[in-house]
């Protein structure tokens, strides 16, 4: 039976979805259906929630978990991946949608799956794909890099400090045989990494997992498209809600936000605006929303975690 933590800021999700009981609700990254759950307890018979998931074995596990709460509402769960949203929701019957969540990162169900790669705290093969049907996966980043392509991905995607020193004991190691294991690149990872910066600050193998599961899952490249494709598929007055776990994630969304959200866009020293942009959203949180002191404690894996709310006009 699987085990599900409680969903990062669910409560402050559900408060500014400012859910419609007759309304349509879409969660691109359903997971273990957590959010997905709340969604669902507060819509009528008329209501509808469309789950997605690029991982296969969550979309089973969401359909399953909705299934048991034996609710009114209709809902579907599908196994795509939420850049293509207009096109799921064609498929769906869905013209609009009143509310759409994203939580963005990796799962609590695909971290504890230990065969995903995705932990450094198992060792298992190096996969770390959300989309299982996928052919790219770490072990191909790992091994076919070069020192200089993955110094790039750990400090773009990591923010890794000893970037550099980790890349070269991947690519020295490489000359004795491939890296097959999570557990081989952790011992690397610690090799590489001084003693003195190892006593200091979270497991240092974190960034590095990090940064090769962004670019084994192109995580950055479709978040911008997905956002502006999201806004197209909602009603007037629906709220776009979008957790991020990352920094580089979180000045993504931001911009993305504030690009939709603009007035003008004309060049400066123009003294009257001769674009005719019309703004597609109104940013209701002009400062993410964070997890309580609570909350982290009991989900450490919320600490990093940043909600933006913007509305669409």
């Amino acid at each position: 039976m699987a085990f599900y933590h409680k969903p990062v800021l669910l409560d402050e999700c559900i408060r500014y979805l400012e859910i419609k009981p007759e309304g349509t609700y879409i969660d691109c990254t359903v997971g273990g259906a957590g959010h997905a759950s709340e969604i669902l307890k507060r819509l009528n018979k008329q209501g509808r929630l469309l789950g997605i998931d690029r991982d296969f074995e969550a979309v089973g596990a969401a359909r399953k978990r909705l299934e048991k709460l034996c609710l009114p509402a209709k809902f579907d769960v599908i196994h795509s991946n939420y850049v293509d949203i207009e096109n799921i929701c064609k498929d769906a019957g869905i013209v609009k949608a009143d509310g759409i969540l994203l939580d963005l990162g990796v799962s609590s169900l695909q971290l504890e799956d230990a065969e995903r790669g995705f932990s450094y705290n198992f060792d298992a093969p190096l996969d770390m794909r959300m989309d299982r049907s996928s052919g790219f996966n770490a072990a191909d980043v790992v091994n076919g890099y070069s020192e200089r392509e993955l110094t790039e991905v750990l400090t773009k995607y990591g923010e890794e400090r000893w970037a550099v020193r980790i890349s070269k004991f991947i690519t020295e190691r490489r000359k004795y045989g491939g890296i097959s294991t999570t557990g081989e690149l952790v011992d690397l990872i610690k090799a590489a990494v001084p003693k003195e910066a190892r006593r200091e600050g979270p497991h240092p193998a974190k960034r590095t997992f990090q940064a090769i599961r962004i670019e084994v899952n192109d995580e950055m490249a479709i978040l911008d498209k997905a956002i502006s494709n999201c806004v197209e598929m909602m009603n007037k007055n629906g709220r776009l809600c979008v957790i991020t776990f990352h920094s580089l994630e979180d000045r993504i969304l931001k911009n993305a936000y504030k690009r939709l959200s603009a007035t003008c866009i004309c060049p400066k020293g123009i003294p009257v605006c001769v674009c005719g942009t019309v703004p597609k959203l109104r940013i209701i949180s002009k400062k993410p929303f964070l997890p309580s002191v609570a909350e982290i404690r009991e989900n450490p894996r919320a600490r990093s975690a940043k909600l933006r709310v913007a509305e669409c006009l």
